[in-house]
């Protein structure tokens, strides 16, 4: 991101836990391809970088999500630190700001603490307070806070003061379950009035939205890697939730919850549900790994690797309803 990025820390500089930098940051639509390439590589040197765990790249994803989202883990917030203030990173963010709109945002979120990502949907909220008007505007957060928390599907709320030495800005993630509620928090006539009353007090308030979904169990650690498209996550977990739910029901749910023990549909299809969340929080994984190769392809021939590994899944598919047809 570019020279002048700041940030905004919710982790002590000496902390010793494990830490997340969150970057987003918009890039000029000319630009795109350029960017990626540039990411790829700066990917390629964080990954050597001392204390350097894994790291997330969500492009756009309009008309909600109009940044890149970097999501980078790092053991300690000394090493996150450092990294932000290393010679590599000012090198690389020098090639990156004539690609770049605006100001990025870099924050440091602490692991340790009830984790705000990933959720379906957040917004990372930095404000700037005048000189004098912290007390003011604690007050006002814990106002809003309350608000937020009335607001349909509303799931979670991190607020996070400044570091001194670092960054000025006031941080604040808030999580819902679908753009939809999130948007509608974001334009409602309370929080605008409220918005409003902290005029008073703010220099700068400024809001970004990211996305995720089946991220939690796809692994994108590997240096450069994008994230993994919605489309390939959900042929994963169709390819591992197809085989559990038929089992599951053929060899469990009908003749020993339903005909020997009688428990009406509806329980047994809840206790389905549940035995294949908790498998496919172990399966999805386990394959995923294992097609890694189609999930994340690199080098010169990624458009003959996505058909072929799209074919390989639903060749699958195809062998496991035969098998399962003959079965029963």
């Amino acid at each position: 991101m570019s020279a002048a990025a700041q940030i905004a820390s919710s982790a002590s500089p000496a902390g010793k836990g494990a830490v997340t930098i969150v970057t987003q940051t918009r890039v000029r639509p000319e630009c795109t391809d350029a960017f990626a390439r540039w990411q790829e590589a700066t990917s390629g040197v964080i990954d050597k970088f001392p204390g350097f765990v894994d790291q997330k790249v969500m492009p756009p994803s309009p008309p909600t999500q109009d940044d890149w989202v970097i999501v980078q883990r790092f053991t300690a917030s000394d090493t996150a630190l450092a990294w932000l203030r290393s010679e590599q990173r000012l090198k690389r963010l020098e090639d990156a700001v004539p690609m770049l709109i605006g100001r990025d945002d870099v924050h440091i979120v602490d692991d340790a603490d009830s984790g705000v990502l990933p959720a379906p949907v957040s917004a990372v909220i930095s404000t700037r307070i005048k000189p004098g008007q912290e007390n003011t505007y604690r007050a006002w957060e814990r106002r809003i806070a309350a608000a937020q928390s009335r607001a349909p599907g509303f799931q979670g709320y991190r607020f996070e003061p400044p570091v001194p030495g670092v960054q000025d800005d006031w941080l604040a993630i808030v999580r819902f379950d679908s753009e939809a509620n999130l948007q509608a928090w974001l334009d409602c006539p309370e929080r605008r009035k409220l918005l409003e009353e902290a005029d008073a007090f703010t220099e700068e308030f400024h809001a970004r939205i990211a996305r995720t979904g089946f991220d939690q169990w796809f692994s994108t650690a590997g240096a450069g890697r994008a994230v993994i498209p919605a489309w390939k996550q959900n042929m994963l977990v169709v390819l591992m939730l197809y085989p559990v739910v038929f089992l599951f029901g053929a060899f469990v749910a009908n003749p020993l919850l339903l005909d020997r023990l009688r428990l009406p549909f509806a329980i047994a299809l809840f206790i389905g549900n549940v035995v294949s969340v908790v498998l496919l929080s172990y399966l999805v994984p386990w394959i995923g790994n294992r097609l890694s190769w189609w999930l994340q392809p690199t080098g010169h021939n990624q458009r003959r690797i996505e058909i072929g590994g799209t074919l390989l899944v639903t060749g699958l598919y195809t062998l496991m309803m035969l098998a399962f047809w003959r079965l029963l």
